[in-house]
């Protein structure tokens, strides 16, 4: 069984957003939610211990609170789709996610960096701040899975609502914030996210030179492809995508062109494939599959290895798996149980003629010289 990094999870948001306790079996979980109704209950995939099964051993954990913007450029508001809309009305569009503004966002995202400060506390979870924090947990975890370590983790947030302001950035990364993108879907206070395609904001181009000033890597998932071209213009360090497919093997917005993927590349970043059927498969429509007919896990080796095609190399694609990220089963490949399945990939990859170096790449390698370099050296 080989050592995997995991570049996106959910899990804090899982724990206050959907009340799941990380700590129980997957299975545990899905008894306790079998008489719950809403998207993936009874059907979660994530949890503490099936991570230490399948030696998933260090993961970007995440902080995801949105707030709805105000006095955003009107660019921003004008490319909308239904997909990237986030209109008020009687109520939230995400109960689970949307905040009335940013001030709350911080407050809710500060909870959320309280739950894992209590797992780390608990000798459940490790922050790892530097290059050789990393080191110090990976080698706890590069033999195979772990019944006592702690899960290392890099604090990542996913949207950057709970930064105020752009020099509020100063602060988050006081306390451990090492990775973040500037959106989720539709339009936040610094650039247009997933659901359209627009620009930075004024705001949005002063952060992103705070976080090349900070050191904060940023995580280019869900922007849109004009602030995309802005945010590789005005930072000057290696960047990276969290968890994001191919646009040429599934055409949405979500996903990377290979122009980008390649410019990516050549800034020494790494992608990881994300496990949501419907950015897997073209003419996936959600809702409308289960998961006995869902596409499998070859569906992900197909984007990784369009990712090795065109940049020439295994060296630029990892996983980010992106699961728990508001989907179950319902919405996963159909040989995945729960995150222990991620050793699947290895003989489906192995099939395709990849060796046991390249799989050793793609699964842990890339993402451990990415941050070794990208993150700071003490």
């Amino acid at each position: 069984m080989k050592p995997i990094i995991d570049a996106h999870l959910d899990l804090s948001w899982n724990a206050m957003s959907y009340d799941r306790d990380q700590l129980l079996p997957v299975a545990e979980l899905r008894r306790l939610e079998q008489k719950m109704t809403g998207p993936s209950r009874g059907r979660c995939t994530v949890s503490l211990p099936a991570m230490r099964e399948g030696a998933i051993g260090v993961c970007l954990a995440t902080l995801l609170c949105r707030a709805m913007p105000e006095g955003v450029l009107p660019e921003l508001d004008k490319h909308m789709s239904d997909l990237g809309a986030r209109t008020r009305g009687l109520i939230i569009l995400r109960e689970d996610l949307d905040h009335a503004n940013q001030t709350i966002a911080c407050a809710a995202a500060q909870g959320q960096l309280a739950y894992y400060r209590i797992l780390q506390e608990q000798g459940h979870l490790q922050m790892i701040r530097d290059a050789k924090a990393l080191d110090d947990a990976w080698q706890q975890w590069a033999n195979g899975p772990s019944a006592d370590a702690p899960i290392g983790f890099i604090l990542s947030m996913e949207g950057c609502d709970p930064i105020i302001e752009p020099e509020h950035a100063q602060w988050w990364y006081d306390q451990g914030l090492r990775t973040a993108c500037l959106a989720h879907y539709g339009p936040s206070a610094y650039a247009m996210g997933t659901g359209a395609d627009g620009p930075l904001t004024e705001k949005g181009k002063q952060l992103v030179k705070e976080f090349d000033r900070l050191g904060i890597i940023l995580d280019l998932v869900h922007t849109a492809d004009t602030a995309v071209q802005q945010a590789l213009d005005l930072y000057s360090r290696p960047v990276f995508v969290s968890h994001g497919n191919c646009r040429a093997l599934v055409d949405h917005d979500r996903q990377f062109s290979d122009q980008q993927i390649n410019q990516i590349a050549q800034r020494g970043g790494v992608f990881g494939v994300v496990l949501d059927c419907w950015m897997l498969e073209s003419g996936y429509t959600v809702g409308k599959g289960s998961h006995e007919t869902n596409p499998s896990l070859e569906a992900v080796a197909d984007h990784i290895d369009h990712i090795c095609q065109i940049t020439g190399s295994r060296d630029h694609v990892g996983i980010g798996s992106d699961l728990d990220g508001g989907f179950g089963t319902e919405e996963s490949p159909c040989d995945l149980d729960t995150i222990t399945n991620l050793q699947k990939l290895a003989p489906i990859l192995t099939d395709r003629g990849y060796s046991d170096d390249d799989i050793n790449a793609v699964f842990f390698g890339n993402w451990l010289r990415f941050f070794r370099e990208s993150l700071p050296s003490t």
